[in-house]
């Protein structure tokens, strides 16, 4: 019994996982080359980059691997168009584009012949990006690690947003095991997108201290935090977001910048870019919903073998 496979436009994945696109300098060319040369979908996050930093990243990934491999950036960046065309310059296969909506990015795509897959939080904007010509869509929860763009369920969501559109519907949000990728797939996804399982891996470029902050977490560990993009965030409770709960919020000490609009509370940038480089109390620690669901740091290899098997045992108990 095998996985359905995951296909997007002209691309088509052998698993219908997608990894997420986490910032900054989370998802990068070993984690995106990883996931795409065991069937899944990798994808570069640009968020926080250079262009010639991104470039770089991208390239490495795309002479590493033939599978699928996208990138994701934020359309709340300020670098996002220069992102963009650089990604499919390098031969990216498709791009997701979340944290607001771009249409100019359908147009960028279309005439590169590279797939575009926004992220949407309702059937209206999911119905939207299908007029102006994506390729398919990824439905985020609440559930979700980093920044929310609503406050419903997944699993609420991804029916009506199934429903409204023509197109693959690619379903994010505490996915963390096979189980729960049958779960999304019976309820009409074509695929499901996991980002706090794909953080802890060995190929993921968060720090060790990082990856075991996850494998430490409780339930009670995760948190709504603010976020100067307008967003709320959800992170695993540290320093920080005792200080931003507080109203306390860390100096600006440089600003680069990065936002088209930002709140400049406080550098979002700043403390991503701490968490990455090991400081997991001042810095911003993006999780999701299910982390503490996560008790170890397997390969890419072994994790996408294990959600495989996890899929068949359900498919396999539901089928008796």
């Amino acid at each position: 019994m095998d996985m359905p496979k995951l296909t997007i436009g002209s691309r088509s994945a052998d698993l219908p996982i997608m990894q997420g696109g986490m910032a900054v300098r989370i998802s990068m060319g070993p984690l995106a080359a990883a996931v795409a040369n065991e069937g899944g979908i990798g994808l570069v996050a640009g968020s926080g980059l250079g262009a010639a930093e991104f470039r770089r990243e991208v390239r490495w990934a795309r002479e590493r691997t033939d599978g699928v491999l996208g990138v994701n950036v934020m359309v709340a960046v300020r670098k996002f168009k220069d992102l963009v065309l650089t990604a499919i310059d390098e031969g990216v296969d498709l791009v997701v584009a979340g944290a607001g909506f771009s249409r100019d990015v359908f147009a960028w795509c279309k005439e590169a012949g590279v797939e575009c897959v926004p992220v949407v939080g309702s059937a209206r904007v999911a119905r939207l990006a299908e007029r102006f010509g994506a390729s398919a869509v990824v439905v985020e929860g609440y559930e979700a690690g980093g920044h929310l763009g609503t406050d419903r369920p997944m699993m609420e969501l991804l029916p009506e947003i199934v429903e409204a559109v023509d197109i693959p519907v690619i379903a994010a949000g505490g996915v963390v095991t096979g189980g729960d990728i049958k779960r999304a797939l019976d309820a009409g996804a074509s695929g499901v997108q996991m980002g706090t399982r794909f953080a802890a891996t060995v190929e993921s470029s968060a720090p060790d201290a990082f990856k075991q902050k996850y494998v430490d977490a409780a339930d009670a560990d995760v948190v709504i935090t603010t976020s100067p993009v307008g967003l709320p965030g959800r992170a695993i409770r540290n320093a920080l977001t005792d200080r931003l709960a507080a109203g306390d919020y860390p100096p600006i000490e440089r600003c680069v910048a990065c936002l088209k609009d930002c709140g400049k509370t406080y550098c979002i940038i700043d403390k991503l870019e701490r968490a990455q480089q090991g400081d997991v109390e001042n810095g911003l620690v993006f999780a999701g919903s299910s982390v503490a669901r996560v008790h170890d740091v397997p390969s890419v290899k072994e994790l996408m073998q294990r959600l495989v098997d996890e899929w068949r045992a359900a498919q396999e108990a539901a089928d008796r």
